[in-house]
């Protein structure tokens, strides 16, 4: 049902006059295919998705189909300036990227950056794209409805000690599937189950109502945390989705993301113990000042809870830290808990899946689809058991594709110096 609903919402997302008022935004982003794996070049890459982000400099080999040279460095975004100014955030970024340039001895030379700017935007052109809203606790000012790549380089430029070449604006999904496509040319759609989660895929242009031209293909960015914007997930959800949005900075916003993602999964866990414990169903009904306090009860605590072999150890250990007087008992419904939670969001995000993979099964007329998608996200690589839950609804729900997935490479930096590197070469070879 929920693939379903979801179905109907890509359609409208995709509507020349529908998409404005769709949930599901369904961004062209102006990638016109995947790569072939001869990209090569210098490039340096900003990734900034969450509380950090990175700055790297990236060299890709065409002969060996990898990246010869990738150095990065890692920076904090403080907590004021999530919610502070937008200037201040981008002066922060620059200011890193300026360090950073110092210490690789860069200084003075002017290469191409591609932008991995993991929020939702509408993109306008390859170096053009406009923030809709913030999500993942960030709330700078004066940034919404504002091209960020010029923001960026107004910053860059406020500074005065250096400069970049041509920027190219990449999505952090379609930056995955351009990554993972650099290993798999197969690989059509990608997917991020992590702190937000978001898709893309290869859809047939004569369906991209928005933009000019009937031939070939364009990546499009579904922004799918949004699905049930509109209120269509209303009969699903629970009590402890609905304090989870009204708990947020984004209320009535992003309300499959709350739904299934690791910014909110552990949150959605806290919840529901402390109303067992109201119940007295946990604790003997005695909770803690932890328990009662939001945000305490971490989406990772749900992984170690769940683990096969320390799990239930690991969740005596978590009781006790926040402050729990357990049982054995008590200590199995908390990860009975867990699992509901954690099963919920893997079978909610293959349902979304199912949906990506049955229309391009359909939009090419085939009986059997056979097609890569490439994963990222904490959540997916974490958790113990969450890959093979959605792997396994997927099945149900598409039976008639037959999908490989593969992860990008590991949160050490290198998979975001492929992922943009990779996709800025491609788009210069489209320039």
């Amino acid at each position: 049902e929920v693939s379903a609903r979801l179905k109907r919402d890509f359609s409208r997302g995709l509507g020349k006059h529908s998409h404005h008022k769709a949930p599901v935004k369904m961004l062209p982003t102006f990638v016109r295919a995947t790569p072939d794996g001869t990209e090569k070049g210098d490039f340096l890459a900003l990734d900034l998705g969450g509380t950090n982000f990175r700055v790297l400099h990236v060299r890709v080999v065409e002969e060996q189909q990898k990246v010869l040279k990738m150095d990065s460095q890692i920076c904090a975004i403080p907590q004021d300036m999530m919610l502070g100014t937008g200037e201040q955030l981008f002066d922060h970024i620059a200011a890193c990227l300026s360090d950073f340039l110092v210490s690789q001895d860069l200084k003075g030379q002017t290469l191409p950056l591609g932008f991995t700017f993991s929020f939702p935007c509408e993109q306008k052109e390859i170096d053009k794209s406009i923030l809709i809203r913030w999500t993942k606790g960030f709330n700078c000012s004066g940034v919404e409805g504002k091209d960020v790549v010029k923001l960026l380089k107004e910053a860059i430029h406020r500074r005065g000690d250096y400069d970049i070449g041509s920027v190219a604006m990449v999505n952090d999904t379609v930056g995955t599937m351009m990554s993972c496509g650099y290993r798999d040319q197969s690989c059509e759609i990608g997917m991020i189950i992590g702190t937000g989660t978001n898709a893309c895929y290869m859809e047939e242009m004569k369906n991209v109502k928005r933009v000019e031209g009937e031939d070939g293909r364009m990546c499009i960015n579904t922004e799918w945390g949004g699905f049930g914007d509109d209120g269509s997930l209303k009969d699903i959800q629970t009590e402890f989705d609905r304090v989870v949005d009204k708990m947020s900075i984004n209320t009535g916003v992003h309300t499959f993301e709350k739904m299934i993602s690791g910014m909110y999964l552990g949150e959605i866990v806290r919840l529901v113990l402390v109303k067992l414990t109201e119940d007295k169903l946990l604790f003997k009904g005695q909770s803690s000042e932890a328990l009662k306090t939001p945000g305490r009860f971490e989406t990772k605590f749900i992984s170690e809870i769940e683990e096969q072999d320390n799990g239930l150890e690991n969740a005596q250990n978590i009781l006790t830290k926040l402050g729990l007087k357990w049982e054995l008992v008590d200590s199995r419904v908390v990860r009975l808990v867990c699992d509901t939670i954690s099963s919920r969001s893997a079978r909610l995000c293959a349902a979304a899946l199912a949906t990506i993979a049955n229309r391009i099964r359909v939009n090419r007329g085939l009986d059997h689809l056979k097609t890569t998608v490439g994963v990222d996200g904490t959540v997916y690589r974490k958790h113990p058991n969450f890959s093979d839950e959605l792997k396994a609804t997927v099945r149900l729900l598409a039976p008639e594709c037959d999908i490989t997935f593969l992860v990008s490479e590991d949160g050490s930096g290198k998979g975001a110096a492929m992922v943009t590197a990779v996709a800025v070469w491609f788009i210069y070879c489209l320039l």
